[in-house]
């Protein structure tokens, strides 16, 4: 059944933009197309800048993410679609989040957005809420927008060949594009949105993932079962730059850049990001157990090499978006399922990413098939790989530090590298099928609380007690799970997630290879700038639809003879060449940081309207920084024995253990508040990291409604 539908007339894309929007209200069943103001363009430039305009501009300060108002928002940027260069299918779903209760987004490739955009829109926005499920269907073809009844099934994943030739007509399979999330959305705070595509070298659909912060929640409370683009794309560029000569020089340099690197370094090409398994456990980086440990002989069990030589299908490019020679994509094509309402069929998985695999690790289990088997039912469901794990591994730890009984966990006794544990909990977390998986699926922020009352209830202790103890483990930031690097050495990282704004995720500051791996910031005054500078250039991706890795993770040769080898200006001249000849500009890499902290800044200015964002919510927990309980301590003693001698300049022989991990611990908390203290100060804020006039005014925030958010801000820290 078609529900509202309109009839419209495309907008070609000049100079990235069609500067239109497409609004959906699913309360009203209405869908209008409106003109993206240059103020905005100009302000905000797209991608995650116009999202998070648009969630501020249409909620407020009680706005929750099951509000009807909350702006589920999706937008691409300026060099979104692209052809001519790489890493280009990028774009950002942003809401007002059910695990952070602000602002969250996320960023996900595919040809989705490229399909949008060159249907004719810059940014798609949904508000209300429908009684039933529907799909919005933008169909370039026949030029209508309409609002239809949702197809019945709850497995997009297993169904998305069929649900393409439902939708094709006579389109060719590749002109189908469709964002969906599944059932484990509508259980769980951390729901995500799978972005589904029909790869015509592998003649089936892919999926990638965005994954953080419950943007796959927000969609199916509203009752939006997914958004569907159908368009052909053009050869060529769909961009219509200025300078087409100059675009295709720009992409032929970072095509060679990733040619000629990529093979000698992390061979994405061949192993995705698995080739980060190796190099994470060698340097005390791969989480296992909760965290607790980095590094486990069992890693040579799934090791990058493992899955490039015996999981991954090597036979095609595996580019997300045409364009890409990077080739991350990568996917195992034929796995058996052990378990869960799909025991035995046979099904291909994509992937799995770095994340999803440290993830399994993080459970204490080093098994591909395992591993696979997680990344399939965590996509097929759409929960967050990443936020699903970490709270199991929570649960199974606070099980074992007696906080949790059989009675609090249906009589599921919680241990490690028990996969019949894992899967059972992954499965009744996604479909909601107790109190205690359903608690659990609304993250540990809130099971911290309800554990510690459960546990104060029977043992003598306070709730407040039993916090203090769970919050040493209880990985989460913000309402947000911690990503998967152990940060108790790399001070830039543990800065990375307690300053991100989102919380701790790698998006904004993935700053551990640089610090730990590579250590190319050595003192705390590199650490402290790149804290700066690095979150600002990482978030200037997500405003116009690029993806990051051909920057970070392969280095231009002639970056080593730069001053700050880290920053890859080389390749980041490329960037600047694919700016200017798109936009017909000239601008420099400042003006880009600039264009980007206006976008930070807001994101701020909406965490601190919303309660948030000020000193104590940038606060880690005490795991992030330092070993927590003796045998972590005891894991690295040696290097701990060390580095307390050398570092904290303490006499170490003369000293029992308990009091080696206390002045430890303390030492790393100290730092950890000194760090905040300099970056607030370089980033433009005042010591509870509000920010300050002088940096509203230079950024241009001058409107009144910014300045009271800043005002009210200051009123709460001071009591």
């Amino acid at each position: 059944m078609t529900h509202a539908m309109i009839e419209y007339q495309k907008t070609t894309v000049v100079k990235g933009y069609t500067d239109q929007l497409l609004h959906v209200d699913l309360t009203n069943m209405k869908i209008e197309i409106k003109q993206i103001p240059a103020a905005t363009k100009e302000m905000f430039i797209g991608g995650r800048g116009y999202c998070l305009n648009m969630v501020y501009e249409g909620t407020d300060a009680a706005t929750r993410f099951d509000s009807p108002e909350n702006v589920l928002a999706f937008a691409g940027g300026p060099f979104c679609g692209e052809i001519g260069f790489a890493g280009t299918g990028k774009f950002i779903i942003g809401a007002i989040s059910p695990l952070t209760r602000t602002f969250c987004d996320s960023n996900v490739g595919g040809y989705f957005f490229p399909l949008v955009k060159n249907a004719g829109f810059d940014a798609i926005s949904v508000t209300g809420k429908s009684d039933k499920d529907v799909i919005i269907f933008v169909d370039d073809i026949t030029g209508t927008v309409s609002i239809k009844d949702a197809p019945e099934t709850e497995n997009a994943i297993y169904d998305a060949e069929k649900l393409v030739d439902l939708w094709r007509g006579e389109s060719k399979p590749s002109a189908i594009a469709f964002v969906n999330a599944g059932i484990g959305s509508k259980n769980t705070f951390f729901g995500c949105v799978n972005s589904i595509y029909y790869d015509v070298r592998r003649k089936r659909c892919r999926a990638k993932q965005a994954g953080r912060g419950g943007m796959g929640t927000v969609m199916r409370e509203k009752g939006l079962w997914g958004i569907v683009a159908r368009s052909d794309l053009s050869k060529g560029s769909s961009n219509h730059p200025v300078d087409k000569a100059g675009v295709r020089e720009a992409g032929k340099g970072i095509r060679t850049v990733v040619r000629n690197g990529d093979p000698n370094e992390l061979r994405l090409a061949q192993r995705g990001t698995t080739a980060l398994l190796d190099i994470m456990n060698t340097n005390n980086i791969l989480p296992i157990n909760n965290y607790k440990f980095g590094s486990d002989d069992r890693e040579i069990n799934i090791s990058g090499k493992v899955f490039e030589d015996k999981i991954f299908g090597q036979k095609h490019p595996d580019g997300c978006f045409a364009g890409c020679n990077l080739a991350c994509t990568k996917a195992c094509e034929e796995h058996q399922l052990m378990t869960g309402p799909f025991k035995g069929k046979t099904v291909a998985v994509d992937g799995p990413e770095y994340e999803t695999a440290a993830a399994v690790t993080n459970l204490g289990i080093f098994d591909i098939p395992a591993i696979l088997e997680y990344a399939w039912y965590c996509d097929a469901y759409a929960v967050d790989s990443i936020s699903t794990g970490v709270v199991i591994a929570f649960l199974i730890e606070a099980y074992q530090q007696g906080h949790l009984t059989k009675e609090d966990t249906g009589g599921v006794e919680l241990k490690w590298n028990d996969a019949d544990t894992v899967f059972s909990l992954l499965h009744k977390i996604a479909t909601g099928a107790d109190d205690f998986t359903a608690r659990a699926g609304r993250g540990i922020r809130h099971m911290k609380g309800w554990i510690a009352e459960q546990a104060a209830s029977r043992n003598g202790h306070t709730k407040e007690e039993i916090l203090q103890d769970l919050n040493l483990f209880a990985m989460e930031t913000k309402g947000m799970e911690f990503s998967m690097y152990i940060t108790k050495e790399s001070l830039a990282q543990q800065g990375g997630y307690g300053f991100a704004l989102k919380g701790p995720q790698h998006d904004e500051a993935w700053l551990i290879a640089l610090d730990q791996v590579k250590n190319e910031m050595p003192t705390f005054e590199q650490k402290a700038a790149a804290l700066r500078w690095f979150p600002l250039f990482r978030t200037w991706f997500n405003i116009v639809g690029l993806c990051k890795l051909p920057w970070i993770d392969v280095r231009h040769p002639d970056a080593a003879a730069t001053v700050d080898p880290a920053k890859n200006i080389p390749t980041v001249d490329l960037y600047l060449e694919l700016v200017n000849s798109t936009l017909g500009t000239e601008k420099t890499l400042d003006d880009l940081l600039t264009e980007s902290e206006r976008s930070y800044l807001m994101h701020k200015l909406i965490n601190l309207r919303q309660g948030f964002g000020t000193r104590e919510h940038d606060r880690i927990p005490l795991r992030a920084m330092a070993p927590v309980f003796m045998d972590e301590f005891k894991d690295r003693k040696d290097y701990y024995l060390k580095y307390l001698a050398e570092t904290v300049g303490m006499d170490v022989t003369s000293k029992d253990d308990e009091e080696l991990l206390k002045t430890l611990q303390d030492y790393r908390r100290d730092q950890y508040e000194t760090l905040m203290d300099t970056v607030y100060t370089a980033k433009g804020y005042d010591k509870n990291s509000i920010p300050t006039d002088e940096t509203l005014n230079r950024l241009g925030f001058e409107d009144e409604s910014y300045i009271q958010i800043v005002k009210e801000a200051r009123q709460r820290v001071a009591g």
